[in-house]
């Protein structure tokens, strides 16, 4: 059997209005081999039978993952099938845009690199455009990939986007552990930063991906705690790697993390008056 090149896996949880659209953005991709591996977390909305009707593409595989333990075991129960020398976890309401996995796939075996990502328009629940071309300030050249985890600190945000902007080589993501949930809102970045200490990051400087930005969302819930959980991230960051993350780049990254959380808050509830 062929090992493909990019596994995408989706960990889905109650996605039924959108997931068809995710999917069919991965399966329309060219110019790469791919799998795609779907784990529905015991959704109750028709989600499964959804992603059923799309069985018959032989490079899909569904699993179902029980109920509890929330979005962190759902997320490394799909990406443990991951067979693909790159892997890319794309949310099951986010979408790919054309040639994004070729391309990503492309840069990391050319550059050696374990990690790339793109920039992505946020839209909201109606797929209407919030923001264009969004990420990847201050990330714009190939680089250590510890200099980009200083940079994001420093940012107090997550500068590397959801992860359907990022690719990473499948090895070096299982040998950091997969998916690190310490920091539940900072599932994501927590994990890029284990794999970035690795080795390099190069920037696709492309738009790349299709983040949908809903009141729905498991995140939302963790709303709150975000400027506390970036600051004990930022913190055990600097107790784990000293000599990338100093402690100048924590109190910046604070400070900026206290402020991003004011501005997160206040654009959820926006999106909430225009849903009304």
């Amino acid at each position: 059997m062929t090992v493909p090149r990019v596994s995408v896996v989706i960990p889905a949880y109650n996605n039924a209005k959108v997931i068809g659209e995710t999917i069919e953005s991965v399966l329309a991709q060219t110019g790469v081999d791919l799998e795609l591996i779907v784990a529905d977390h015991s959704s109750i909305d028709g989600t499964r039978d959804v992603v059923a009707q799309y069985e018959s593409d032989p490079r899909l595989t569904l699993l179902s993952t029980p109920a509890g333990g929330g979005a962190p075991r759902n997320w490394n129960r799909v990406t443990a099938e991951a067979t693909g020398e790159f892997v890319k976890l794309v949310c099951g309401d986010d979408v790919l845009r054309p040639g994004v996995l070729a391309r990503q796939a492309k840069l990391l075996a050319e550059s050696s690199a374990v990690f790339t990502a793109c920039r992505r328009d946020i839209v909201d629940a109606d797929s209407r455009i919030l923001f264009r071309g969004w990420g990847l300030r201050g990330l714009g050249k190939r680089m250590p990939g510890s200099a980009a985890v200083r940079r994001a600190v420093r940012a107090g945000s997550n500068q590397f986007g959801e992860p359907a902007s990022v690719m990473m080589r499948t090895s070096a993501l299982k040998d950091a552990g997969e998916w690190y949930d310490r920091f539940p809102y900072l599932i994501d970045q927590a994990s890029y930063s284990r794999v970035l200490m690795t080795g390099d990051f190069v920037p696709d400087l492309e738009t790349g991906a299709t983040f949908r930005m809903s009141t729905t969302q498991w995140s939302v819930a963790l709303v709150k705690e975000q400027a506390t959980q970036a600051h004990q991230f930022h913190e055990w960051l600097h107790d784990a790697y000293p000599d990338a993350v100093k402690r100048i780049d924590v109190v910046i990254g604070n400070a900026r993390a206290s402020i991003m959380a004011r501005v997160r808050r206040l654009s959820y509830r926006v999106l909430e008056r225009r849903m009304r």
